[in-house]
């Protein structure tokens, strides 16, 4: 009687990624990075080359090879005629690393915060993560400068992630040989990749609670007082750029804007009253602080404005602070009238 051998199971064949050897770029250190944070080539391995045949025995390679083929997985954007963008309103010509998060960004942010494919906060973070991440790398690369040509900063910066990349480049006079340069561009993949999955989880556990709490305001400001035109937040945070894009979103009129925001001063344990600018960035107000409280502090202020418990109200007019939430909301709502 014979006894049959169980069958070995055969281990499967490991993926490989391939990029160019040599002077590498911000651009392929996070394409890389992301890939390894994918369900099909977490586990990796890794070929820098030109050769053509090597790079065609690759399962994927990006930003070498003159193929931008998603069903070939070939990422690349030298070749002539490429002008791939990320779309969704951004124009910016993308590189190896937009090539790879505008195909696999979504999958990995899933991944990453266990967020199923059709939660909504996915495409929001998606989006987020390029405007404030990845966009820039793709301009970098590209050759786009971040202003017009007839403007000329008044000083370089050279600390931004692309620059921090290309200087674990060995130098001119350090050994390039192919072993040091390899286990630079891990160290550059490592860099670039933890700064994107930081602020993937600022974005998600700070950033995005931070938008529903003005989005709630924004949506209810009419229980709190009956004019729109004053937002209530109980609790601190980052309210502006989100006020801004809620407004778009929701299709808040110029009429029905608000003009006040209310909230507890994160450290002092008072309440400020706060005037919308007129965008994020300005500081033009939609309704300044009365002309007359500018500048004028404590008693004094409150003598002037008839509400107990004023502490100031800037020389400017955007901003001032009263001792509890109740005088807060009184500046605001009498504000309104002058």
């Amino acid at each position: 009687m014979t006894t049959e051998q169980p069958t070995k199971r055969q281990k499967m064949s490991t993926q490989v990624i391939g990029t160019h050897n040599g002077t590498f770029h911000c651009d392929e250190a996070l394409a890389v990075y992301l890939l390894r944070r994918t369900k099909v080539y977490a586990e990796a391995d890794l070929k820098r080359t030109r050769d053509p045949a090597t790079l065609d025995t690759c399962d994927i390679v990006v930003d070498v090879g003159g193929v931008y083929d998603e069903g070939k997985q070939r990422f690349d954007h030298h070749q002539r005629g490429f002008t791939e963008v990320f779309g969704h309103g951004f124009n910016t010509k993308l590189s190896s690393a937009g090539l790879v998060y505008k195909h696999f960004g979504q999958e990995i942010i899933a991944n990453t915060l266990n967020l199923g494919k059709d939660d909504p906060k996915l495409n929001v973070l998606w989006l987020k993560l390029y405007k404030e991440f990845v966009e820039a790398i793709d301009a970098v690369d590209n050759g786009i400068s971040q202003y017009p040509s007839d403007l000329q900063p008044k000083y370089r910066s050279r600390t931004d992630i692309s620059s921090r990349v290309g200087h674990l480049n060995p130098a001119w006079n350090e050994s390039v040989d192919s072993q040091t340069v390899d286990a630079q561009f891990l160290k550059a993949s490592a860099l670039v990749g933890g700064e994107f999955f930081d602020r993937l989880h600022y974005y998600a556990n700070a950033w995005l609670p931070a938008r529903s709490l003005v989005a709630a305001a924004l949506t209810n400001r009419t229980a709190f007082d009956p004019s729109g035109k004053i937002i209530l937040f109980e609790q601190f945070a980052p309210w502006k750029e989100h006020l801004f894009e809620l407004e778009g979103e929701l299709g808040v009129t110029a009429a029905n804007q608000p003009v006040y925001v209310i909230y507890p001063d994160e450290t002092a344990g008072n309440w400020r009253v706060q005037a919308v600018p007129v965008s994020p960035e300005s500081f033009e107000s939609r309704k300044a602080l009365p002309e007359a409280w500018r500048g004028v502090r404590d008693e004094e202020l409150s003598k002037l404005s008839g509400i107990e418990g004023c502490i100031f109200v800037h020389a400017s007019g955007f901003i001032g602070g009263n001792a509890t939430k109740d005088g807060a909301t009184a500046m605001a709502k009498t504000a309104l009238t002058i």
